[in-house]
């Protein structure tokens, strides 16, 4: 039966690299994928498009094919990515031209675009999340971006890409595009497509499945997290697969750490929805086969939806943040004394200038940041040396949020004594929704550029 390694190079924008290249070296693996696109990175990006209409890519996109690109072109192994974001075409360019300063010719890069559905979303009568139209965002709407599924990725493979570049596709679908494109699956063969979804599934987010998030010393144990291993698998023409990594890398990849990741964001386990299929995991099976080697089997699928999630990102409001630490004797009632202040000043400066918070949030780190500030479950635990104080504010004016962080520095003159290490910052909120649109209304576009 023919296989195929696909190796997971990334599972978020601000990945580490190394373990690509590790992959990409000793994984003999035939294709490498970045999984690097959030719900809200697209909208960034966006914002980053507006600014520089050159920009719209991840950041980290040209570090990432500085260091694989030629080691992927002699080896054969071909990179699929949404690190195109909400700019694949400019991405693909700078692709481009790293092959060429690398001295690479030949080279096939896919830009597979058409998930920008914005104009759509605007003119139509269409619903968010919340049931009120999206077009009542007006001008605080960034992006609207439909999931793809893997029909443009397998197209832009037969024409020979070796890079393939998109924006919003469903996480799942870098996987399941060179799953079909090898094996020659039907795009309703709902069965195929629900296990190829499953591999998907468990390697988008890269070292999840290999120890990273997992470990909890004592009970989870997991060695060389600082050389953490991302995972591959080895997947037959059947759909089963064998989630590995690199051997000699950092991590683990155990039953515990699959089937934690299987969890992963999964709603209802039978019903997955994606673009491609609604895949159904309620009867996967895994067995480990030895150290760091795991078969996945038994998913399956049904009829994918008529509609396209498109995912909305708006500038919601803006937050104003300050921080300042205190250390000694009395650290922490010198810090509540500095938190009482700066509440009162908010409250005090707000009323004369006539701009109230939509919500504040102080907290002691350390103290009663993650626990609220009913400090009744720390009864008799010691005075802490140390403490940092953290105020933060919402509002719908950029100004009113900036007070926030004024009024913490001023700390420094107006407050307690032996305060330092004071931060400020404001900044705009992005904020996700959800709707959908009719599959029909989403035209995949395809644009092949050669080095």
């Amino acid at each position: 039966m023919k296989h195929i390694k696909i190796g997971a190079g990334a599972g978020y924008s601000g990945d580490r690299i190394e373990p690509a290249i590790e992959l990409a070296e000793k994984g003999d693996i035939d294709y490498l994928i970045f999984e690097c696109l959030a719900e809200r990175t697209i909208a960034v990006a966006q914002q980053s498009k507006m600014k520089n209409p050159e920009l719209g890519y991840d950041p980290l996109l040209e570090d990432r094919m500085h260091a694989v690109l030629r080691l992927c072109s002699e080896k054969g192994i071909r990179i699929i990515t949404n690190m195109g974001a909400a700019h694949p075409l400019a991405a693909a360019a700078k692709v481009r031209e790293i092959a060429a300063a690398l001295g690479l010719t030949g080279l096939k890069v896919a830009a597979v675009g058409g998930d920008d559905v914005l104009q759509q979303v605007m003119q139509g009568d269409y619903l968010d999340d919340n049931g009120s139209p999206v077009s009542a965002l007006g001008s605080k709407l960034l992006s609207a971006n439909a999931y793809l599924g893997a029909q443009p990725l397998v197209d832009a493979l037969a024409q020979g890409a070796d890079v393939v570049i998109t924006g919003r596709v469903a996480d799942p679908a870098l996987v399941l595009a060179p799953l079909i494109h090898e094996f020659g699956w039907a795009m309703d063969d709902w069965h195929r497509l629900g296990q190829g979804t499953l591999v998907g599934h468990l390697l988008e987010c890269a070292g999840q499945i290999t120890g990273g998030y997992f470990a909890d010393p004592g009970f989870k144990d997991v060695a060389n997290l600082a050389r953490l291993g991302f995972p591959l698998a080895e997947v037959a023409e059947d759909g089963s697969a064998v989630i590995t990594k690199v051997a000699g890398s950092g991590g683990l990849v155990s039953l515990a750490t699959c089937k934690e990741q299987l969890l992963y964001e999964i709603h209802d386990p039978s019903a997955y929805m994606t673009p491609d299929v609604v895949a159904d995991f309620s009867q996967v099976s895994m067995e480990q086969l030895g150290p760091d080697r795991v078969r996945v089997s038994g998913a399956s699928g049904r009829a994918r939806p008529d509609a396209l999630k498109v995912s909305l990102g708006y500038v919601d409001s803006y937050i104003g943040e300050g921080q300042i630490s205190y250390a000694g004797p009395g650290a922490l009632t010198r810090a509540q004394l500095a938190l009482d202040i700066v509440e009162q000043r908010l409250q005090l400066v707000g009323q004369r200038l006539g701009e109230s918070l939509d919500e504040l949030r102080s907290e002691l780190i350390g103290v009663n940041a993650i626990h609220g500030r009913n400090l009744s479950d720390a009864a008799g635990a010691a005075e802490p040396y140390e403490v940092r104080l953290r105020v933060a504010g919402r509002s719908s004016t950029l100004q009113a949020a900036r007070r926030v962080g004024n009024e913490v520095e001023a700390l420094y003159t107006c407050g307690p004594a032996g305060g330092g290490g004071a931060t400020k910052s404001a900044k705009d909120v992005v904020a996700v929704l959800s709707t959908y649109l009719p599959r029909g209304q989403v035209k995949p576009t395809i644009q092949i550029l050669e080095a």
